[in-house]
């Protein structure tokens, strides 16, 4: 039987919500891994939302759930119903909807809040020993949620420019986290408390490679499963 894993999306789209290419490819991997994947996001209003052509935020008003049934082709269910028994592992997309709807990082870095139903899912999945899988700048919610963890948002330095959020890894080590550098195409694993991360769009890289990096971090998170 396949793993069941949920899948937490913050939105749709890079700069206000889930990334829509880490959402797609961390589902056609979990679908190759023959897992079983349902599909949530918090029932909250973006903090903003932003005009992707120009880039500039307007003044709609858009709800995350909603706009998270985009990507989930309707079939979704809001963050507070999602029960860690019921599943083997939980994964979350990247985007800037992570930094702005599911936690404050955004605007307040390293001192963000995060979400109470984003918190107690991944304590939840925590307690019970069950994987939990990161890309992007997502894993700045294990390192707010689970001080002492591993993870990687790629280097901690612009290499050849190709990072040009190297500070991120700063912020993570802060909070009395451990940044692990690792490539795009690669994960890491923190076995101690069941974290796997990649870095995902925080890399200026070819997107089939960061479709091979959140590859490896779907198959590490199902091996752990």
């Amino acid at each position: 039987m396949g793993k069941r894993v949920a899948l937490v999306l913050a939105g749709c789209g890079v700069f206000d919500g889930s990334e829509i290419h880490e959402a797609s490819a961390a589902l056609v991997h979990l679908s190759r891994g023959g897992a079983e994947v349902k599909i949530f996001a918090p029932n909250i209003e973006q903090r903003d939302v932003v005009n992707h052509l120009k880039g500039s935020p307007t003044e709609e008003k858009r709800n995350v759930l909603v706009e998270s049934a985009r990507l989930a082709r309707g079939n979704i269910q809001d963050l507070a119903e999602l029960k860690a028994s019921e599943f083997d592992a939980v994964i979350f997309p990247g985007g800037f909807g992570v930094a702005k709807n599911l936690c404050s990082w955004a605007v307040d870095g390293k001192n963000c809040t995060v979400n109470e139903h984003v918190r107690s899912t991944l304590q939840a999945f925590h307690s019970a020993k069950k994987p939990i899988g990161l890309c992007c700048i997502s894993p700045v919610l294990a390192a707010k949620v689970f001080p002492g963890c591993e993870v990687t948002v790629g280097q901690d330095k612009n290499v050849d420019g190709r990072f040009p959020d190297a500070e991120t890894a700063s912020a993570i080590a802060e909070l009395g986290c451990k940044h692990i550098c690792k490539n795009v195409n690669e994960s890491h694993v923190d076995k101690a408390n069941k974290i796997v991360t990649t870095c995902a769009f925080m890399c200026k890289a070819p997107l089939h490679e960061i479709f091979d990096g959140i590859g490896t971090m779907v198959q590490e998170v199902l091996k752990l499963a």
